[in-house]
């Protein structure tokens, strides 16, 4: 493409008047130039699109799914709604970042105690086909007929999660998805990813979305995205917290694999269209090398939902697919689910109820790709692609055909790594008041000192902490870490979180270094890599020599350590550092993790 076609397709994108008139293209012609062509589709349910002259179209309808609207329109027309139907209330559940209302929809026929089911939209404010379906969706239940939707279960919906992100539209946002012509931006006003906060919370919208799943406690939360990846005949996708197969909590998982997704499935396939089990490819550039299943961290919404013992499900359209066709695969789901969880509302409050009396003894803590599939799709509903060398990259790039095709497709799992023992408690310093915090945010339950107690704690020991490139408004830390049991009196003040507790699963998670979410993970703790207080290596030696000589216990560990780590043999850094850190007066700091684990 020369400079003379790309410029107006840049201008198309990115909304701006970068081409003159002479050089301009007719919009139509971008989604030949950029995307690749759209697989035809009709399907029963274009039926639920209302015609133009309704009272009650929705802005998205209106626009024939061109557009979706953008807050202020969308807070008004559900504020219409609510005035109009007794069904519809709007309440206020928060604030973003620059200061917007956070809302939700409550959809009730009334009741005291009725169970909810809990829909958001637009965590990534660009995926937003939850919004419009859910607009829809609401609509049919206060003006058409369909509020027998609302006999067993409450609906509570969030239209934008992420407002902020939302607000800024642009067409440059999202290039790979077909539709709408403009989209939010992915991170919120930090620009922090609000599906990868659940654990850290960091945001106050997801410090808002946490006191909302508590204060509602739903028996389903439904979390609508827009996949990337590769082309595919798929349109609605969806799954659960490690696919169910790697989920920790099994009563809910089982519910989610057992009846939600056969459910949801025939409804969609009833509908017109093509559902399945949300394939993650391994590569995008050869999608037969397989789909990833993998289990997964509190960070997400699924995994922080199977923390808690919450069934969700991650609906992950796909992105190539027309916008109309999206939104209406989405009704259609949400529409199933609510049925389904009316239906079996006695059956997951039970699962919910086992899951949360069980005491998992161990955690997951890394894994690697299984080296042979642990399972196959037959007949796999692939598009072809050729290949072409880019002048851009100077390799081979994919272009998709539109040409549908079937193969076998590999679905690739995960080996255990490492899996760490839970303690007992976790025992945290008052002077820890970020971590304090988020442990009260997330209701872990926990209890406080009122005098210093001597205690043998279980000491982390970290090991080349090495800082990761900045994530979501943190500078994320790896290491390696070694254990050893030391008496020390925690001060007055000092937190004791057990892990006999309903959330003994997500403390551990949060507060065990060796966990991929972890508040260490995640770089909470700065003041672990100022170094010790200096003094000069001719200083320190004699000192490491004199403790050597007078501590036969730190000998007996020196020489254990010289026997099992050649390479800590073989450094004299680390092994003046490790003799360093066990003098009287040592650094309390100094590569050392502040949270203690009761054996």
């Amino acid at each position: 493409m020369n400079r003379k076609m790309l410029l107006p397709v840049i201008a198309v994108l990115c909304g701006t008047q970068g081409a003159t008139a002479q050089d301009a293209e007719p919009l139509a012609t971008l989604p030949a130039a950029i995307l690749p062509p759209a697989l035809p589709w009709s399907g029963a349910s274009e039926q639920l699109i209302v015609a133009k002259s309704h009272p009650w179209i929705t802005p998205a309808e209106r626009s024939d799914f061109a557009t979706t609207p953008r807050y202020d329109e969308t807070w008004a027309w559900l504020e219409r709604l609510a005035a109009a139907s007794p069904l519809i209330t709007v309440e206020r559940f928060g604030r973003t970042g620059e200061g917007r209302d956070l809302l939700m929809v409550r959809a009730s026929k009334g009741g005291a105690g009725k169970p909810v089911v809990l829909v958001q939209a637009g965590i990534h404010a660009g995926e937003i086909d939850g919004k419009d379906a859910g607009l829809m969706l609401l609509r049919d239940i206060a003006q058409r007929g369909k509020d027998g939707l609302l006999d067993q279960v409450d609906l509570v919906f969030v239209p934008i999660y992420d407002i902020d992100g939302h607000e800024r539209m642009s067409r440059w946002n999202f290039p790979a998805l077909r539709g709408p012509l403009e989209k939010g931006y992915v991170g919120n006003a930090r620009n922090i990813n609000l599906n990868r906060d659940y654990a850290k919370a960091d945001a106050p919208e997801t410090r808002a979305m946490i006191a909302l799943l508590q204060r509602l406690d739903p028996i389903l939360y439904i979390d609508c995205h827009v996949s990337d990846g590769f082309d595919m005949q798929y349109d609605v996708t969806f799954t659960y917290a490690g696919w169910g197969r790697y989920a920790y909590h099994r009563a809910t998982a089982d519910w989610l694999m057992g009846r939600f997704g056969p459910h949801v499935t025939a409804a969609l396939d009833q509908a017109g269209h093509v559902p399945t089990i949300y394939p993650s490819p391994v590569d995008t550039r050869d999608p037969a090398k397989g789909i990833r299943q993998a289990p997964e961290g509190p960070r997400y919404s699924t995994g922080y939902g199977d923390f808690i013992g919450v069934p969700t499900v991650l609906v992950e359209n796909h992105m190539l697919k027309p916008y109309r066709q999206r939104v209406l695969g989405t009704y259609v789901l949400l529409e199933a689910a609510l049925k389904l969880a009316g239906e079996d509302k006695d059956s997951i409050i039970a699962a919910k109820a086992r899951d949360r009396a069980s005491r998992p003894a161990t955690m997951l803590a890394r894994w690697k790709m299984a080296t042979q599939p642990v399972d196959w799709i037959e007949n796999f509903k692939g598009v072809a692609f050729t290949t072409y060398r880019s002048a851009a990259t100077g390799r081979l790039e994919q272009r998709w055909t539109g040409k549908p095709i079937q193969f076998r497709m590999p679905i690739i799992g995960q080996e255990p790594v490492e899996t760490v023992t839970l303690p007992k408690a976790w025992w945290i310093p008052p002077a820890q008041t970020d971590v304090i915090d988020r442990l009260r945010l997330h209701n872990i339950r926990f209890e406080t000192i009122a005098a210093p107690r001597t205690l043998t704690l279980d000491q982390v020991h970290v090991h080349e902490p090495a800082l990761q490139r900045a994530q979501d408004g943190r500078l994320p830390l790896k290491a390696r870490f070694t254990h050893e049991n030391r008496t020390q009196t925690m001060p007055a003040g000092t937190i004791r979180v057990p892990s006999d507790q309903p959330l003994g699963l997500l403390a551990a998670a949060l507060l065990e270094p060796e966990a991929p979410d972890s508040f260490l993970a995640w770089g909470f703790f700065p003041e672990m890599l100022s170094p010790s207080p200096g003094a000069e290596d001719f200083v320190r030696a004699p000192l490491a020599e004199a403790l050597l000589a007078r501590d036969a216990s730190v000998r007996q560990a020196f020489e254990a350590r010289l026997a099992a780590d050649p390479a800590f043999a073989a450094d004299p850094d680390a092994r003046l550092d490790w003799l360093t850190d066990r003098l009287p007066d040592c650094s309390p700091f100094h590569h050392l993790y502040p949270i203690r684990r009761e054996p």
